[in-house]
């Protein structure tokens, strides 16, 4: 009886193994390319950091989820390749994040501080913007960043008309 048991729980988990592989192997297989970005604040103080950068469809829509930590100095920069008002969320993101929306010409439109983990709550841009820096929660409040603040990156430099 007991060895019965073991190879049906044995095929219920294998089963369960190759049902989950596809989700894993397509989660793993979203990468992001990485450069520098800078936070001017309109009293010239400079903050830099390494933006990880989600700029096509899979990647904004995976964009920090499933993740447990992220070093202070990065963050990640979502390129919608357009300007348009822009929702997101927290669904299956552990970190809370600060959320900067950004113009195309990388000024600071909005801020939203804090966003909570896992959260279903829409998190609304309430102005057309172009992009989204994420960075780890608190960051604003820390480095005084705000409203009108610019970001310098590559990426958004190369999108400007």
């Amino acid at each position: 009886m007991n060895a019965h048991v073991l190879r049906l729980s044995g095929s219920a988990l294998v089963a369960l193994f190759l049902w989950l592989v596809p989700f894993c192997a397509t989660a793993a297989d979203i990468t992001f390319d990485t450069a520098p970005l800078q936070i001017i604040s309109a009293g010239g103080k400079v903050h830099r950091f390494t933006a990880e950068l989600a700029v096509d469809s899979d990647q904004r829509a995976h964009g920090l989820m499933d993740r447990r930590h992220m070093p202070r100095d990065r963050g990640m920069l979502f390129d919608f390749g357009q300007t348009r008002q822009v929702m997101m969320w927290m669904k299956n993101t552990y970190l809370p994040l600060d959320m900067l929306f950004i113009a195309r010409d990388g000024k600071v439109e909005t801020i939203r501080e804090n966003a909570v983990p896992l959260s279903e709550a829409i998190i609304d841009s309430r102005v057309p913007v172009a992009f989204v820096l994420e960075l780890n929660g608190g960051t604003v409040s820390r480095l005084g960043i705000a409203p009108g603040d610019i970001i310098d990156s590559p990426r958004i430099s190369a999108s400007k008309p």
